[in-house]
């Protein structure tokens, strides 16, 4: 069975640090074509997964930000792994 190129993800991954992770993640937000988001500490181990699905835009990304936020302030280095929708 043919799989759609479109129904595939790819990933792509940022390194970014502490005090850049909010900002960057909104920026990514901004886009519109990210799936997944998922922070990573410098060790690789997932600290945050926030999935982008369009009925919860808003009402989770507003308090998983808020959680970024104070994940964040404990961080000197980290990932940000992307999700995202081939189009």
């Amino acid at each position: 069975m043919n799989e759609d190129p479109k129904d595939q993800e790819r990933t792509e991954e940022f390194k970014v640090s502490g005090d850049e992770v909010l900002a960057k993640v909104k920026e990514l937000l901004k886009e519109g074509n990210a799936r997944r988001i998922i922070i990573k500490n410098e060790a690789g181990e997932s600290l945050i997964e926030i999935p982008l699905t369009i009925g919860a835009i808003g009402a989770l990304v507003v308090p998983a930000l808020a959680a970024l936020g104070a994940v964040a302030a404990l961080l000197t280095k980290c990932t940000i792994v992307v999700v995202r929708k081939n189009s």
